[in-house]
């Protein structure tokens, strides 16, 4: 009973401890279609390292989910999309 009582806490323990991740979050550009020499680049990029994109739902949710565990943006990043649509590229 105490073995298995021990081990259920170390196990436990181990999964509740944050992971560090190697890569940072990307960031947000304004171009919502890149040109045709930058997109095979940004095809051999894995999406979860590709930078967030105004309206590009999908990769973005998938972004979300990897670095917040939550597939809806917040006011916040809504905002950030703004912006990055606003800023000269």
């Amino acid at each position: 009973m105490a073995r298995s009582l021990m081990a259920v806490l170390v196990i436990s323990a181990g999964l509740a401890l944050p992971c560090p991740t190697t890569a940072s979050e990307p960031g947000w550009v304004g171009q919502v279609v890149k040109p045709l020499d930058q997109r095979a680049q940004i095809q051999q990029t894995p999406i979860i390292y590709r930078p967030y994109r105004p309206l590009h739902f999908y990769g973005n949710t998938v972004r979300r989910l990897y670095y917040h565990g939550r597939a809806l943006p917040t006011p916040g990043e809504i905002g950030s999309g703004l912006r990055a649509i606003a800023q000269p590229w």
